[in-house]
This record gives structure tokens, C-alpha cells and sequence, in this order.
């Protein structure tokens, strides 16, 4: 053998035995195995029967464990293993913000890992001083905030509804500059609530502009969704509109067609909305898988004309005779776009005994119309409804499509804060094979990250946040009803938020090993 030969297999061990020495040393340093489940790395791809190695808050490898070791080591044997779920529009603010509900429990029992909230234009007005707040505190998922434009142009104008001076939109244009500066991932928009209502499409246009600087997202919920005022399509070109004009990425939240004077526009919808796409605007959409909106009763029929002024305004308006065949008429005719007094149950209200009846039966019970019903409650102190006010056939179109992600819209009263993501499963993917199950996966992992910019989450990839959950799919199932909307779902046995285990075999642990995430 010559000497450069001894010398090449000398080099060759030594290099064999040092990458032998390197591998059992990370094998060694591994804190979590997950082996043997059937893994959806969020892409879309098929599922394949792999393992998942996890090192403090990154997955290392996503393949065969053979050879590591790790201080866990789950057997994932006939479940489910893909990314934590991501839900870009919740109602989640107050709940991360107090030390009694942090932990975000209704969530973490979807398999939801991190949660997105200040939507509709409705957020905390201090975008910095929140986050760092959920920072020292500690949360159970991973948060990212939205600036509301609501909430701006509330702080400049109160509840007006006048076109603002070029001062005032300085000043709210000044206050989305600093929402994005200490951490806010876009702007967001309740077109159809007051006072976001009050808006022209320009004004939206001037605020979206600056959170377009930032590289920010667009979310809204539109102007109408209905045949309120511009109609569903209306909204929808208008939106489109907002993110040409803007040069930013748009999100339609909770795409629907609501109510019967709509239903069956969802194959309109798509169109423009495909055609949009093509032409290089990046709109996307969120939806959930449910047939009843929630709102409140004075947001289903109360004309945003009555709420000038604020609360104090609208119960004036409430009584005053002047108003009152304009209000009466206005209100019929919103009842009717929502479906009728049966459409509308009563899901949390300060008087509880008109919780988990309809506007109907109350109406009935009063001897009263349904609008004068209506009115009482809301003079009494308003209530949240569910709105059943969908067609699953729209429902099912949406949900086909790509760039369509799912959002649990979760708000107090209505069963989809706590069951949105096993629903969606269950009802769509195992029951009535509406769309494939790694499809209905990428729509609640990648596609949501990739649509907020939230870098290295949404996939099962080396490298990227431990955000991981493994599931039952022969138990993931939706608990909460209408009647009893605070049921936590099953099925989740372990589920990772930055490698570290809020849901183990199936019971929630003590861990706040959620990450505010700034833009």
C-alpha cells in the first residue's frame, strides 16, 4: 500500500469515526422522538410513516430515528403527526392578556399552536406594550397581532362617521407607522362594523399604504358579505382594489356568502377572485367550517346610521320617535337578508334567559314582532347571536380552493372558538371526503404561515420551530355545540409549542411555552 493510499484511509476512518462521535452526541442531545406516526409535513404532500426528532424549540430531522436517542421517546402508532395548527383570525386579545385564561386552552385542544388576533379592525391599541405584556406573562400558543383600523380610527375620531381632514388621517396614518414598528404582522379591517363602516375605500387605501411599507398583510373583514350595501362581489373588487392600490398582500377573512340573497355567488366569487391571482394580486382567503356566523344582534340589524355617536347615540336612537319608521324599516329588511327571526340564536347575553332561544320564540314569548324583540334586547344590554345564514354547497366550493386556509373566527358564544380544526377534519376530510386530509392540513399549517410571513413555522422541516402536533384521527372530534359552545375537543394526544409539550397524552400540562410573535 503506498503512502498516499495509508494516508487516505487513515484520513477516511478518521473522518467516519468523528462523524460517528457527532451523531451519537446529537442523538444523545435529542429531547423529544415522536416515532411511528404517519406524517403530514404540512406541503400538501402524502402522508409517509416517519419519525420526528425535536432538539429544545427546532425539529432536527424528519425520517427514521434509527441510531438516536432522546430523552422522550412518544410512540406515535396509529396517529397523526403534522405542524401545530396556525389560526390567523381569532378573537384571542383579552384571553392571552389575562393570567387566568393565557393558556389559551380552547385552542391548544384543536391542536392550534399559534393563534393570530386583532382582526375585523378591532385590536389593542398599543401593539408593543401587548406583546411585550404576553412576553413577561407567558402564553400557551404562539400570538401575533394585527393593528385594527376600527381602533384607529377610533382613537382620532371617536365614532364618527365624517371624512376625516388630511390632519386626522396623518394622525391614524402616524398610528399604524408605530403598530408596525413595535410588532404588528398588517392591518385589519371591519368594513361592515362601525366605525370601520365609515370608511371610504381611499382612506383604507392611505392606512394600508403604510402597513405595506413594513411588508404587512391586509386582512379583512369586508365591507358586506351580504346585499347590505355594495353587495358580496362589490366587496370582494373592493378588497382587490385595496391590495393593488397598496401593493400589498390581501386576506379576505371568513369568506362566505351570506344570506339567501347570495347563496350560490361563491362560483362568482372564485372567478374574480382567480382572475385577480392571475393578474398578480396575492389575495388569499380564510374561512370556518360552520353554516352560522356569529355576530351580535345590533351588528346583524341595527343600520350603522343608529351607531354615530357610540353607544350612548344608538339607544337614543333606539327610542326616538323621530327615527323610529326609518329604524323599523331598516331592520325588517336586515332580518330578512339574515334569514328570517329563526335564523338567530341567542348565544350570550347579560339577560340569560334569552340565551339558547331565537329571536323567533322570544318575539313569540313577548307577543312582540321580531324587530321590537330586537330592539328590547338590544336596549337591555345587546346579545352575541349565532347567524345561520350559509349553504354548505358554498361552504364546500371555498374550501376547495388553494388559497383558501382555515380560521376559527372564535368568539364567545358560538361553538367554533372551541372546535373549528377537529370539525374541519372530521365533517369534511373522514365524513363526507369534501377535500383530502393532507390538503385540509396545508390549509392549517404552511399555507397560513406562508400568507402572514411567519418564518420557520407551518411545516415539518429541520430547522423550523418544534411547533408539532400528533392526533387521533379515529378521536379528533369537535364537542362544542350550540347549546353548549365551551366544550373542549378530543383527540390531540401530544402537541409541541417550541418543543415543549402543552398537551400530554391527551391531558393539558402547566406549560406558557407560547412566543409573542412580532412582524
Amino acid at each position: 500500500m503506498t503512502a498516499s493510499l495509508k494516508h487516505l484511509l487513515v484520513l477516511t476512518l478518521a473522518v467516519g469515526f468523528y462523524l460517528s462521535i457527532t451523531a451519537a452526541a446529537q442523538a444523545q442531545e435529542l429531547d423529544l422522538i415522536v416515532r411511528g406516526g404517519s406524517v403530514l409535513d404540512g406541503s400538501g404532500s402524502a402522508a409517509v410513516k416517519t419519525d420526528v426528532g425535536i432538539k429544545g424549540d427546532r425539529i432536527v430531522f424528519v425520517g427514521p430515528s434509527k441510531g438516536h436517542k432522546a430523552k422522550r421517546v412518544i410512540d406515535a402508532t396509529g396517529l397523526v403527526v403534522t405542524p401545530g395548527f396556525i389560526d390567523p383570525h381569532t378573537h384571542t386579545a383579552e384571553d392571552l392578556s389575562d393570567p387566568m385564561r393565557s393558556r389559551n386552552d380552547a385552542y391548544l385542544m384543536q391542536g392550534v399552536t399559534t393563534v393570530v388576533t386583532g382582526n375585523d379592525g378591532s385590536s389593542p391599541a398599543d401593539i408593543g406594550a401587548t406583546l411585550e405584556r404576553w412576553k413577561k406573562q407567558g402564553i400557551g400558543t404562539n400570538a401575533a397581532l394585527f393593528i385594527g383600523q376600527g381602533t384607529v380610527r377610533s382613537e382620532v375620531m371617536a365614532m364618527s362617521d365624517a371624512k376625516p381632514t388630511p390632519e386626522q388621517v396623518e394622525k391614524m396614518k402616524a398610528l399604524v407607522e408605530t403598530a408596525m414598528n413595535t410588532g404588528a404582522i398588517g392591518l385589519s379591517t371591519g368594513l361592515y362594523y362601525a366605525p370601520g363602516s365609515y370608511s371610504s375605500t381611499e382612506e383604507v387605501i392611505e392606512l394600508a399604504k403604510v402597513a405595506a411599507r413594513h411588508g404587512g398583510l391586509y386582512d379583512t373583514h369586508m365591507r358586506d358579505e351580504g346585499s347590505y350595501n355594495i353587495g358580496l362581489l362589490g366587496s370582494v373588487r373592493e378588497t382587490i382594489r385595496i391590495g393593488r392600490e397598496a401593493q400589498m398582500p390581501v386576506m379576505i377573512s371568513h369568506i362566505k356568502a351570506l344570506g339567501a340573497d347570495v347563496w350560490g355567488q361563491s362560483a362568482d366569487v372564485i372567478a374574480v377572485i382567480e382572475a385577480a391571482r392571475k393578474d398578480g394580486v396575492k389575495i388569499t382567503a380564510s374561512q370556518y367550517p360552520y353554516t352560522a356566523s356569529g355576530t351580535s344582534v345590533t351588528a346583524a340589524l341595527v343600520p350603522r346610521w343608529a351607531e354615530v355617536g357610540g353607544h350612548a347615540a344608538l339607544l337614543k336612537n333606539m327610542t326616538n320617535p323621530g327615527v323610529h319608521t326609518r329604524l323599523i324599516t331598516e331592520m325588517t329588511q336586515n332580518l330578512k337578508r339574515r334569514g328570517g327571526p329563526e335564523s338567530l340564536l341567542m348565544t350570550a347575553a347579560k339577560d340569560k334567559s334569552i340565551v339558547g332561544k331565537t329571536l323567533e320564540t322570544i318575539a313569540s314569548e313577548r307577543k312582540v314582532t321580531p324587530v321590537d324583540a330586537a330592539i328590547q334586547i338590544v336596549l337591555a344590554g345587546g346579545s352575541d347571536v349565532a347567524s345561520f345564514n350559509m349553504k354548505e354547497t358554498d361552504i364546500e366550493a371555498f374550501m376547495r380552493r388553494p388559497w383558501v386556509m382555515t380560521c376559527s373566527d372564535g368568539s364567545e358564544g358560538h361553538p367554533r372558538k372551541f372546535g373549528t380544526f377537529p370539525r374541519k377534519l372530521r365533517e369534511y376530510v373522514y365524513k363526507r371526503h369534501v377535500i383530502p386530509l393532507e390538503f385540509a392540513v396545508r390549509s392549517s399549517t404552511s399555507l397560513t404561515a406562508e400568507t402572514l410571513g411567519l418564518k420557520e413555522r407551518g411545516l415539518l422541516k429541520p430547522g423550523y420551530f418544534a411547533d408539532v402536533l400528533v392526533f387521533d384521527p379515529q378521536s379528533f372530534d369537535e364537542r362544542a355545540t350550540y347549546q353548549s359552545p365551551r366544550v373542549l375537543a378530543t383527540g390531540v394526544r401530544y402537541l409541541a409549542v417550541n418543543g415543549v409539550l402543552a398537551i400530554n397524552d391527551g391531558t393539558l400540562t402547566t406549560a406558557l411555552a407560547g412566543r409573542p410573535l412580532r412582524h
